[in-house]
């Protein structure tokens, strides 16, 4: 059966769409906005005597909506609407830990899942090495990122580094020493436009053009490895946010032999991890709920996975983490093996 989207058709799509977006991006970049400093300097000018610290904090707050009417000079006290978007207070928070050298900024959910249980490990991933799989694991990530460089492009666009670590540690398995199954490393950068308001009837909306290393640091044949460009369209509709990010992996070299150390060491991830992935969250009260997709867009050996996450809270800042994954690319070692996970725990930092 032929496939409904061959690899080089969506290759070509992918990369195509990316170069035209970004082009329109710096050819025609949004008006710049009022920052968060502005509005406050602005209001201690112009509000009206009666008016506190907190209700201009408020105010203030909303800045990156702009149906908002920041205070003039008739003395008019703003108009905020009833509830900013989501990704509005997430954004609103992160520029706040910006401005403070002693606080870290979050980049993807920051968790720590003591239980979790694998319905289908991955018993050989590779020829020729010791591999232990329990299926009892903690799994983990951490997740940061930095603002480099802020106000380019007429005070819109910012450069971002990351870097994500996601480990599996099987430290129930006292027969093995309780050995880290495996870590995956993920550093990243990007450049980032927000639109406000945003396309498509979205309240924001925010273009990352960027690039990505993946790599699980070990050496053959457990060695795997790969690079891609991205664009990541993010916006959002009240508590709703929508995320869609189509990827083009940067080609390498073939092996010349299992056992070379040059060359790509997993050359078929593509038809495992596919070309891209929608992510959406929705936050409900003080509950979040989570989907990630991802599929490789085949009619014939169709393969693709999918994450679903609640947050609640527990007590004071703790809040609970349910999380189920199923399908192929949980790990980089386990790329080309689907992969039936429960897990529950704490998370630190959640998306919204």
């Amino acid at each position: 059966m032929t496939p409904l989207l061959n690899r080089p058709s969506v290759i070509q799509l992918c990369f195509s769409g990316m170069i035209v977006l970004f082009c329109l991006m710096v050819l025609y970049p949004p008006a710049a906005a009022m920052t968060y400093d502005e509005c406050l300097l602005n209001a201690l000018k112009t509000a009206p005597a009666e008016t506190s610290v907190e209700e201009i904090r408020s105010d203030c707050s909303r800045y990156l909506n702009p149906e908002i009417s920041l205070p003039s000079d008739t003395g008019a006290k703003p108009e905020t609407p009833d509830k900013p978007s989501a990704v509005s207070n997430r954004l609103e928070k992160e520029a706040q830990t910006f401005e403070n050298p002693f606080a870290l900024t979050p980049h993807r959910p920051n968790y720590i899942l003591p239980a979790t249980y694998s319905t289908s490990s991955n018993e050989t991933p590779s020829t020729g090495s010791d591999y232990y799989s329990d299926n009892w694991e903690i799994k983990f990530q951490i997740s940061l990122k930095y603002r480099v460089w802020d106000n380019l492009f007429q005070n819109n666009g910012d450069i971002y580094l990351a870097y994500t670590n996601q480990s599996w540690w099987e430290a129930y398995n006292s027969d093995e020493s309780s050995p880290f199954r495996e870590t995956n490393h993920e550093p990243e950068g990007w450049l980032q436009f927000d639109y406000n308001p945003g396309l498509f009837g979205l309240d924001n909306m925010h273009l990352l053009l960027g690039a990505a290393h993946q790599s699980n640091g070990r050496s053959l044949p457990c060695s795997r490895s790969w690079n891609r460009i991205y664009l990541n369209m993010i916006g959002s509709v009240g508590n709703l946010a929508i995320s869609l990010k189509p990827w083009y992996r940067i080609p390498e070299n073939l092996k010349s032999s299992p056992e070379d150390t040059d060359g790509d060491d997993n050359p078929d991830i593509s038809r495992y991890m596919g070309y891209g992935e929608l992510h959406t969250i929705y936050k409900w009260r003080k509950s979040e709920f989570s989907m990630m997709l991802r599929n490789n867009l085949r009619t014939s050996e169709n393969k693709g996975a999918v994450t679903l996450g609640w947050t609640f809270p527990l007590f004071g800042k703790f809040k609970m983490y349910l999380q189920y994954f199923n399908g192929y690319g949980e790990s980089l070692i386990d790329y080309n093996a689907s992969i039936n996970r429960f897990g529950a725990g704490l998370i630190l930092s959640d998306w919204l």
